[in-house]
């Protein structure tokens, strides 16, 4: 049998922060200038996502970083630590890359490098991935997430057509958390305050009170995992929303860190769909 051609990691961008403004008490928006010679496409979805890279504690990345010498010279935990993020805009004319981060105190490893980043701190990432755009042959638009989800949600809104019909719930700690967002005279935003309720269960709650118009509806559920697979369930055994019109998926789930969550992921992926099999 032939040997499996080694799969080859990616090359990291180099990016470079230009500006860091505070959205909201507890959102940082960091403004990245990406290298003029790298190539980078974003633009056909709007959940484009891209992993940053951090150097492991006490770790410094090299320059130029190559990650294939840094994996085959070193043991893994002194490789670099990667976060998800969401692209909440990009101007290819530019090269000026937005990204949001949540942001509480030290908690974490992106928001504390978030909070503190200063113009000419360096940045490596990779991708970007995506898989999300409204459609707009869709009768109706739902969305729903939490602060994870916010500027995925964001760039939806400012790529829906004028005459869009959308049913909008974003959920954050409360009203301070609320940011301005672009969005055409048939779309209904509600924000949701969960202040010491869990997470996610405001926007269960919302979901599935809704009187859903009539047509066919393009649904993006995206947030912390244990809301998002109920909600998952109640659209596809209750509402009847077919797998093509839905884009759902946990970024993040409660107790986990994003190596602990991407690790479990496949199989909580896989749990939803066994239990689903049947719709």
């Amino acid at each position: 049998m032939a040997d499996r051609p080694q799969r080859r990691t990616p090359t990291p961008k180099r990016a470079t922060v230009l500006r860091a403004e505070r959205i909201t008490p507890h959102m940082v928006r960091v403004v990245l200038g990406v290298d003029p010679a790298t190539p980078l496409e974003i633009g056909e979805y709007t959940d484009h996502y891209v992993k940053l890279l951090f150097p492991a504690e006490g770790e410094t990345l090299p320059e130029p970083l190559d990650m294939e010498a840094l994996r085959r010279d070193l043991p893994r935990e002194r490789w670099p630590r990667t976060r998800t993020y969401t692209v909440r805009s990009y101007d290819a004319a530019t090269r000026e890359l937005a990204v949001d981060f949540v942001v509480h105190g030290d908690e974490g490893l992106a928001g504390p490098w978030a909070a503190s980043a200063r113009p000419g701190d360096v940045l490596y990432f990779m991708g970007p991935g995506g898989g999300y755009a409204p459609d707009p042959a869709a009768d109706w638009h739902l969305l729903a997430g939490d602060e994870s989800a916010l500027p995925a949600i964001g760039a939806a809104l400012e790529r829906l057509p004028a005459d869009a019909d959308a049913k909008v719930f974003v959920e954050v700690s409360g009203p301070e958390e609320q940011q301005k967002l672009t969005a055409g005279p048939g779309v209904d935003v509600v924000w949701l305050h969960r202040g010491d309720a869990p997470v996610g269960a405001a926007l269960v709650e919302a979901v599935t009170g809704l009187e859903f118009p009539a047509g066919s509806v393009q649904v993006f559920v995206h947030g912390e995992a244990t809301f998002v697979r109920e909600l998952r369930r109640h659209l596809r055994l209750e509402r009847g929303v077919p797998r093509e019109g839905l884009s759902v998926s946990g970024y993040w789930r409660r107790g986990k860190d994003e190596d602990g969550w991407q690790s479990s992921k496949r199989e909580w992926n896989a749990e939803i769909e066994r239990e689903q099999e049947g719709a």
